[in-house]
């Protein structure tokens, strides 16, 4: 039997106030119920048709995507710096004018 866990804490700042949190009771699928469960897209199929996957074309297509080898230590310093560190290389790369 699946075991039941504590309800995680509530965390301000999410767009939802204390009450409403209290509010809602959201226990635990049993085993019985994850046996019947089916996948989104077979559950919801013209729903899961009509999601977008993927991010799509470039508005204005000035990007190539291309495959390249770079030094490990090189990607890890750029990968270091958090999301956006491809477009903070690229600009190096472009201020490097090589």
């Amino acid at each position: 039997m699946t075991q039941h866990k504590k309800k995680p804490a509530f965390m301000p700042g999410r767009g939802y106030t204390k009450k409403d949190w209290d509010t809602v009771d959201s226990p635990e699928a049993t085993d019985a119920e994850l046996a019947q469960a089916k996948p989104f897209a077979e559950a919801l199929p013209d729903l899961a048709a009509s999601i977008r996957r993927g991010r799509g074309p470039q508005k204005s297509p000035t990007k190539r995507l291309i495959s390249l080898r770079l030094d490990g230590d090189v990607v890890d310093k750029f990968k270091r710096t958090g999301n956006g560190w491809q477009s903070r290389m690229n600009d190096v790369l472009r201020k490097a004018k090589v």
